[in-house]
């Protein structure tokens, strides 16, 4: 079934039975800082009327249309202004400006809704014979650019929504593994597993909207990675339907049969073909969800203290360790100013921890387990000089894991720059990597009058290193928003380059990362892509303007 509806907010995220609000303070405190509008902004909408956004004719050719009819059915052929709309963009800054200004320019020719791996396949063939460009969407949450439709020269774009790929196929409880289909949402594969006692414990941001193939098609991490591994991690094999073919790796537990046909499809963004069933790794539910907060003097303090968790194979499942800035905004938007806040502010204050980095750890599993690796935790974490702060703000935590999309649409409702950039690098690289990003961004923003506020928390560890994920939120420049954005993104990204780090730890490349690519992977490597693409994909037909350069 498609998961377009009148409720859905194609101009920010989710449906429009959710919201999210700052508290009246918030107002206060970012008018103060950064120069928003002071007045509360409840009540105020970004949201165009869909009847006035600016789209332009579907360019569909007849001949095409009348075999996509005979393979899909007529009904899930769409071309009306709902669909087209609600795929012309997906979640980015610069995508929900564009929406919010009433311009779907962007917006395909048409919505596929193929129901089977056959239909994906048909409709792959007759789009490529008919030079027709084909962008895949699952969730729509692509906040790199990874599913605006780019026509690139051909005639018309189709984007083939793969909502009605939604199964859960095969589990197999002995083996720990299921085959799940491509269009599956997160958040309804956890509930299916969770009914028989399983996970696959892949837990992004985007959870409640994201899909499989979206999670395997960008190389995602989800929160819970430090424990249960990124996506990669736990793909057993797959299924992707190209325009040549349909490329399969099979899910065995090793092989030693040449290079890995399941690398080359993960990550690939749809530029080489659809995935249309993934196998993953599953392990049992956890009995026992503990979530706790600790507090450092410093964020170098906090680095030093996760790169020994990581390296001495002691790091809990879910590992968040914010900056002194994000630290800062976090508490005050969150405070009440009840007397168990003032409190609790006194006594860090007290324990010289006033303006510390904050860190919440997860530790998921069976009951004695958590409870034995939480305490070996403890013990190196206070041997670092960490000061616990107890399961409170590891709940707090939990409960607004997913909230960020929700409140930067109302950020944005009251004039605001909001967005995320990711990186990561080696230990060594790590603080130098995190004060020259932040460095880059103020005063890139500064210079243009709209000093930022940019917070980072380490969010993903390894024995070598670490991510890292930026927050900047500034005020808008009024009728230059998207010049702001690009100024910033173009500076950040620049710092990340310059420094040998990844120019994407898990959001993907799509067509924001693209300028930064060849110098991630060399000249050779971004050859070794397009020869894989000329192959597969041998019109070029698939989601082009993403990825390659």
């Amino acid at each position: 079934m498609s998961r377009l509806t009148d409720h859905t907010r194609w101009w920010g995220w989710g449906g429009e039975s959710r919201r999210a609000h700052l508290p009246d303070h918030a107002g206060e405190l970012l008018h103060r800082e950064i120069g928003l509008d002071p007045q509360p902004w409840r009540g105020r909408t970004g949201a165009p009327v869909l009847e006035e956004v600016r789209l332009p004719e579907g360019r569909l050719p007849a001949r095409l249309r009348g075999r996509l009819h005979a393979a899909l059915g007529a009904e899930h052929v769409r071309e009306d202004r709902l669909a087209r709309v609600s795929r012309a963009a997906g979640k980015s800054y610069p995508d929900l400006l564009g929406l919010r200004a009433g311009d779907a320019s962007h917006a395909p020719d048409a919505v596929l809704e193929p129901g089977s791996r056959e239909e994906v396949a048909e409709a792959l063939r007759a789009c490529a014979e008919a030079g027709v460009a084909v962008i895949p969407f699952g969730g729509g949450t692509s906040v790199v650019g990874g599913v605006t439709p780019s026509r690139d020269g051909f005639e018309a774009a189709v984007t083939v929504d793969l909502g009605r790929l939604d199964h859960v196929h095969v589990v197999d409880r002995r083996s720990l593994s299921a085959v799940l289909g491509a269009g599956a949402v997160g958040a309804r594969v956890e509930a299916a597993l969770g009914a028989q006692g399983l996970t696959l414990g892949h837990f992004p941001q985007s959870f409640e909207l994201a899909t499989v193939g979206g999670f395997v098609a960008t190389r995602s991490a989800g929160q819970a990675s430090t424990g249960y591994g990124r996506i990669e991690d736990n793909v057993l094999g797959l299924r992707m339907a190209t325009p040549a073919g349909e490329l399969t790796s099979r899910a065995v537990p090793a092989s030693a049969a040449g290079p890995s046909l399941r690398e080359l499809a993960v990550g690939s963004e749809g530029t080489l073909g659809i995935l249309t069933d993934v196998t993953v790794a599953l392990r049992p539910a956890p009995a026992v969800r503990r979530y706790e907060g600790w507090s450092f003097r410093s964020f170098a303090d906090g680095v030093e203290a996760f790169r020994m968790l990581a390296q001495a194979e002691a790091a809990p499942d879910i590992a968040r360790l914010s900056d002194e800035e994000e630290s800062r905004l976090s508490l005050a938007l969150a405070s009440t100013g009840s007397v168990a806040d003032r409190a609790g502010r006194a006594y860090l204050r007290a324990r010289g921890h006033g303006a510390g980095a904050v860190a919440i750890l997860g530790f998921e599993g069976e009951s004695r387990l958590v409870a034995r690796r939480q305490a070996r935790t403890a013990r190196l974490m206070r041997s670092s000089g960490a000061l616990a702060l107890g399961e409170g703000p590891g709940r707090a935590w939990a409960r607004s894991r997913y909230a960020a999309p929700y409140l930067r649409d109302e950020l944005m409702d009251a004039g605001a720059l909001v967005d995320t950039l990711e990186t990561a690098t080696s230990w060594s690289g790590l603080l130098d990597l995190h004060g020259a990003v932040a460095g880059a961004l103020r005063e890139v923003l500064a210079a243009r009058g709209t000093p930022p506020l940019v917070g980072c928390h380490v969010s993903h560890l390894y024995g070598t290193g670490a991510s890292l994920y930026f927050t900047v939120l500034a005020r808008a420049e009024e009728g230059a928003e998207l010049a702001q954005w690009r100024a910033g993104k173009h500076a950040a990204s620049e710092a990340i380059a310059s420094r040998g780090a990844t120019i994407t730890h898990h959001h993907g490349v799509g067509a924001d990362h693209r300028p930064w690519i060849e110098r991630e992977v060399g000249g050779l490597g971004v050859a070794v892509w397009q020869a894989a693409k000329e192959r597969l994909d041998p019109q070029g037909v698939m989601n082009p303007g993403k990825l390659l350069p």
